[in-house]
């Protein structure tokens, strides 16, 4: 049998847009000699729809869009994912369903069996979970349908969650000749080798091909690889698709031959690169806008951020500014200017010692008789962010955050200064990472000046501030926040892994208090297991320590 897979880029709840790329692709694909076309779950509607559920109207609109696309079913099947109404009188409203839609018609519907509710995942919020996976006769086979989690059971998988069911083991058990998975799971670092050895071992364990086609594309914070798969019974690859891109398959699961896309495997910066520019660039072209906006401090952060933005975006539609004060160092100031020369991006300077000065004008009465301190050098990234934020109004270009995981954590930005922005592009790259890219972009040109990549880090807001006047070495600062942030170990045994139980303590702390400032902050694209937003939902107010 020849099956068409169709790893396409849909928006959340642009349902007629989605319906026409569903129907576009089908036709290019149904032209190519596929016999049955698979999409990815929740095709409709995009993923995640969240509580646009709740909306009266969507699920019935979706409902509908699938009853139009299945009158091009004429022939050849349709496979797809959306949301189906929950008829019966007892649990959730809605079942994250899959449609096999044929003659015209939706001729079988299909159910998801496993509902994660770890991480970014909240479907048991919203869906009815079925009992156990369907199956149905095509072309003399069977073929068990499964939607996304319902093969993410491997004892690989360290999940938050443990399931009653197996439905890989309950379709081994009826003997199926093939196993098509619909997925929309979201791309983190290292999970790609994760998720081919959940396919082979399924297509192992259970006798038969497994394809499984996985959503492309960015929503919000969230980045789907793509890199659909098709394993035969023995659990060899015949197919793995592009990753961060559109592709559209006609796989012959006769030909055993192996077709592997060139992205299917390539190195972590590379992925972490093109993870970044897929992100930011739906982000900000399905939020509406065009342009981008960026302050350039002639650091790090700020150089890869510009980097990627005008990988997204085109030089053309991006804007870099240089604020610097009165203390900003000449260095800075020139790393900032050279790397928008060398990326051919807009370029503008605009001084804010006289804002600064006018603010502590303004603040001399109340301040009278109080020390300098962090108050004063806050007031600086403010300004940056007040004329960042008037320039991103007149000319309508989202204006993008350039912190890092590593700052975020213990609270190294300013609520209302550099914090400002619609998005935080490399939010959840820590500071080492950050370093690790910026090599990468350099490995064949001097993109980014080599003095920004070897300077130390400093945010600049007092003479003469290094990062490291108050933070370990970042290579020890990263190494705590992982085993804190992303794998939740306690001090002691963080402390037991060789770290000083001081500055372990320290940083701890540092993360703990800041937990306010991280919910103000603008939506960062996730690249890793564990992110700061929507999969970490630590509470501002609490005192437990550990």
């Amino acid at each position: 049998m020849r099956i068409g897979i169709a790893q396409i880029n849909t928006t959340v709840g642009d349902i007629p847009g989605n319906s026409d790329r569903i129907i576009a692709a089908y036709k290019q694909l149904c032209s190519e000699g596929a016999e049955l076309v698979v999409f990815s779950e929740l095709v409709i509607t995009g993923y995640p729809p969240r509580d646009l559920l709740f909306k009266q109207h969507f699920v019935p609109d979706n409902e509908k869009a699938l009853l139009k696309i299945a009158q091009h079913a004429d022939t050849i099947p349709i496979l797809l994912g959306f949301v189906e109404t929950n008829t019966e009188k007892v649990g959730r409203n809605f079942h994250n369903a899959a449609a096999w839609c044929r003659g015209g018609q939706v001729y079988k519907i299909f159910r998801k069996s496993l509902l994660p509710s770890y991480d970014v995942f909240d479907e048991d919020r919203y869906f009815q979970p079925a009992e156990r996976p369907e199956c149905i006769q095509f072309k003399g086979i069977k073929i068990g349908v499964t939607i996304c989690e319902d093969i993410w059971t491997h004892p690989i998988v360290e999940t938050r969650h443990r399931y009653q069911t197996d439905p890989l083991k309950i379709l081994a058990e009826e003997k199926v000749d093939l196993i098509i998975n619909l997925s929309a799971s979201p791309w983190h670092n290292e999970k790609n080798e994760i998720r081919t050895t959940l396919i082979t071992d399924a297509a192992s364990q259970c006798h038969c091909p497994v394809v499984y086609c996985n959503l492309v594309g960015g929503n919000d914070e969230l980045i789907f690889d793509g890199r659909s798969l098709v394993a035969n019974e023995k659990g060899d690859i015949i197919c793995a698709m592009e990753a961060f891109q559109e592709d559209l398959k006609v796989v012959d699961m006769e030909d055993q031959h192996s077709r592997i896309a060139p992205t299917y495997m390539q190195s972590e910066m590379k992925d972490i690169r093109e993870a970044l520019v897929l992100g930011l660039r739906d982000y900000v072209h399905k939020c509406g806008f065009k342009k981008a906006l960026i302050g350039l401090s002639g650091g790090i952060d700020s150089a890869v951020t510009a980097v990627i933005a005008q990988e997204a975006l085109g030089a053309e539609n991006v804007f870099g500014i240089s604020l610097p004060s009165s203390i900003s160092s000449q260095h800075s100031q020139d790393d900032a200017r050279d790397l928008a020369e060398n990326l051919g991006i807009k370029f503008h300077y605009l001084p804010i010692a006289d804002v600064v000065q006018a603010s502590e004008k303004t603040l001399q009465t109340l301040f009278e008789g109080q020390e300098r301190d962090v108050t004063e050098e806050n007031i600086q990234a403010r300004a940056r962010g007040l004329l960042l934020m008037a320039l991103s109004n007149k000319y309508g270009a989202l204006l993008l955050t350039t912190g890092n995981k590593s700052e975020l954590a213990v609270g190294y930005c300013t609520l209302y200064g550099d914090m400002c922005g619609g998005l935080a592009v490399i939010s959840d790259l820590p500071k080492i990472k950050v370093y690790d890219l910026a090599r990468h972009i350099n490995r064949k040109e001097e993109i980014i000046p080599n003095s920004t990549i070897t300077k130390p880090p400093s945010a600049e807001l007092r003479p003469d501030q290094k990062d490291e006047d108050s933070l370990p070495p970042y290579d020890v600062l990263d190494a705590i926040l992982k085993a804190y942030v992303e794998e939740g170990r306690s001090r002691a045994d963080i402390a037991a892994m060789g770290y000083d139980p001081e500055i372990v303590n320290d940083v701890v702390r540092k993360v703990d208090l800041n937990e306010y400032k991280r919910k103000q902050a603008a939506p960062g694209l996730k690249i890793t297991p564990l992110a700061f937003g929507v999969g970490r939902r630590i509470p501002i107010v609490q005192k437990y320590v550990h």
